[in-house]
């Protein structure tokens, strides 16, 4: 009785914590990348995002004002006093500071520093500083500060400025999403409509060599993209495509159509053949039944690689290196320019957290939009 028709299996439960496991280990670092798009780069040098809602301890350099606009005679004395976090950290705490980066921890908060001389200088837990000293010694630039201290939380949206509008970034990330996007769009459409015609033929046209097309199709599935590279970057270069749009649009429509080809013709053949067989009796033409019968009933399909085709080649890197290159930066692609923003040093982790959502974000749309029918065309051709 435990196989009767309808029951539940046994391990049903098992299937959804496996599902649960891998929802998680996906949403959990597009999460991370969201908050920490958010945080300043201090704070996401010192804690992780999954603490970004709590107070975090990092160090920091500030300096006390300059003495000769703030400072106030006392006796024989001048004394400047003021806030050392001067309105740019709310609400911090001062644990321990000194004055050289070699002792950061040199004195508690609210002890006083002996200088040179007469000079002296007091930190308050709070951030308030009283600096004392003569004539000489309260003068020039304001004396540097290095402390350990306690942040609360914050966020700022001057990551998203500074890459979106920046013009130190090559006018920020705006020109290369339009770049990607340029690429992305022709790159996607291109292979689903060749790959449809092809898909067709092989499916419900007879010509001779029909398997043999079918069985190459197969093999290019499984050819490394990188083994291509070089002798397909030789063949536009001599036949005067050079380096450019068009070039980086038939590379990825060349390294897309076995898939698109494999995936459509599986899903074409699934379909009645009645419907086919009654449309060419009433005299519709292979063209008529293609655009009229086939196009609408396959649009799981298509819609099923096209985020596929989308995802890669909006996260493409390798192809967009080799066949849009480019010195002036003028078709500079998403991803080519996260790794500018980085430098040749790294840093600037607020940055590319904030550039790495923002390239994700498009194609989360594209999936979130069109993932019921992923399923439907993966699954092309399983079931009979």
């Amino acid at each position: 009785m435990d196989n009767i028709a309808g029951s539940k299996p046994t391990l049903t439960w098992a299937v959804h914590i496996s599902v649960l496991a891998l929802v998680c280990l996906w949403l959990f670092p597009t999460v991370g990348l969201l908050v920490s798009s958010f945080r300043t780069g201090d704070q996401i040098s010192t804690s992780g995002w999954w603490n970004a809602l709590g107070t975090a301890d990092q160090n920091v350099v500030m300096r006390v004002a300059d003495p000769d606009e703030n400072r106030v005679a006392e006796g024989d004395m001048f004394v400047v006093e003021g806030n050392i976090f001067d309105g740019e950290i709310q609400g911090a705490t001062i644990l321990v500071w000194g004055t050289s980066s070699r002792a950061i921890d040199a004195y508690q908060a609210g002890e006083t520093a002996e200088l040179k001389g007469t000079e002296t200088l007091t930190v308050a837990t709070d951030g308030t500083y009283t600096w004392k000293g003569s004539d000489d010694e309260i003068s020039g630039r304001g004396q540097r500060v290095f402390a350990s201290i306690t942040a609360p939380p914050e966020f700022t949206f001057e990551n998203y400025d500074a890459m979106l509008f920046d013009p130190a970034n090559n006018e920020g990330m705006t020109k290369a999403f339009f770049n990607t996007l340029t690429v992305t769009i022709p790159a996607t459409i291109i292979p689903i409509v060749i790959a449809a015609f092809a898909a067709y033929a092989l499916a419900w046209m007879d010509f001779p060599g029909r398997a043999l097309l079918i069985a190459i199709v197969v093999g290019l599935l499984v050819v490394p993209l990188q083994l291509a590279l070089i002798p397909l970057l030789k063949l536009h270069l001599g036949i005067g495509i050079g380096k450019g749009y068009l070039g980086v649009w038939l590379a990825h429509t060349g390294f897309g159509l076995p898939l698109a080809i494999y995936l459509l013709r599986n899903y074409m053949v699934g379909l009645p053949r009645d419907i086919i067989e009654n449309a060419k009796v009433d005299g519709a033409s292979d063209f008529q039944i293609f655009t009229k019968i086939i196009l609408p009933l396959s649009f799981p399909a298509l819609a099923s690689f096209a985020i596929f085709q989308f995802l890669w080649t909006w996260n493409d890197l390798l192809v967009a290196k080799v066949f849009l290159i480019d010195a002036s930066g003028q078709t500079t692609v998403m991803t080519n320019q996260i790794t500018e923003l980085l430098g040749t040093r790294g840093g600037n982790w607020e940055i590319l957290a904030t550039a790495a959502f923002v390239s994700i974000a498009v194609p989360l749309v594209v999936f979130f939009a069109m993932q019921r029918y992923l399923v439907r065309g993966l699954l092309a051709g399983s079931v009979k």
